[in-house]
């Protein structure tokens, strides 16, 4: 398999050395620092490493999981700036650059900043940029209403939340569908309301619909049944202490707590709700 920079690879040990192990990379062997060669391993072992390039620009393996590899989109701190761009932390003992050229601003020692990283095809070095708009695939979504996906909260706008969803496309939390505190940097689990004719995703936190009562109304059911039959919330609960509790909407609830009511199921008294006899 051919040899991923910045990313983990799976490769094994061909000899060792007074600094470390060498792993098989291709045209050359990769050293694994000795401070990262577990105990009792052998020639001929596999292991999963990170690849990339240390302070002279060699090739170097490290069993340390970065906060993002290339590839990715990341919500990175800045650790220091020089004449050259910004460095930022993401786990490794050598900071990432940013060149001034990939800086929609220019980037300030510990502040936070969405980027994306990737490998400079002139240098074959490991850097990443600000400008992630280029770095968002072109394709058509393939995605259906009520698909589950993964986001990373990108910036506030008039209209919401901008978001990129599954590290590959763009889309938009509007603000009638966010009922919990979000920041830029967030990763959260969303669904799908729907890909417009023009490949834009409109997201919401929650399932949609008649699907989102029936599956909170269960999990509502098991808690009450967990829970010495009673919960202190209701109907006029604040949203926030919802949320907090049960991660959907108060709207949700409500809907979820009528189902429960109808089935005779529950009791609703002035002080939350308890299982019926039934």
């Amino acid at each position: 398999m051919k040899l991923q920079l910045g990313r983990i690879n799976h490769l094994s040990v061909v000899r060792f050395a007074e600094h470390g192990a060498y792993l098989a990379g291709g045209p050359e062997d990769i050293l694994l620092p000795k401070k990262y060669v577990p105990e009792e391993t052998k020639i001929g072992d596999e292991m999963d490493v990170f690849v990339y390039l240390d302070a002279e620009e060699r090739l170097v393996a490290t069993t340390e999981t970065p906060l993002a590899q290339v590839g990715d989109f990341a919500w990175l701190k800045v650790a220091w700036v020089n004449n050259f761009g910004a460095f930022l932390d993401w786990g490794l003992t050598k900071d990432l650059f940013v060149p001034f050229r990939e800086q929609k601003m220019k980037m300030q020692k510990d502040h936070y900043y969405l980027v994306h990283l990737h490998v400079d095809p002139a240098t074959y070095r490991i850097m990443a940029s600000a400008k992630v708009e280029r770095y968002l695939s072109t394709d058509y979504p393939p995605y259906h209403g009520g698909d589950e996906v993964q986001l990373l909260i990108w910036q506030k706008t008039d209209l919401g939340f901008k978001a990129i969803v599954d590290n590959r496309f763009a889309g938009l939390l509007f603000d009638d569908e966010i009922f919990r505190t979000l920041h830029s940097g967030d990763r959260v689990t969303a669904y799908v309301k729907q890909v417009r004719p023009d490949g834009k995703i409109d997201l919401s936190l929650q399932k949609k619909g008649q699907r989102a009562v029936v599956d909170f109304s269960e999990t509502l059911l098991n808690h009450l049944q967990t829970n010495g039959g009673r919960t202190p919330l209701g109907d006029k609960s604040p949203a926030d202490e919802i949320y907090a509790v049960f991660g959907v909407s108060k709207k949700v609830f409500k809907k979820a707590v009528g189902d429960l009511y109808k089935r005779h199921l529950i009791i609703i008294e002035p002080d939350g709700l308890k299982l019926s006899d039934n």
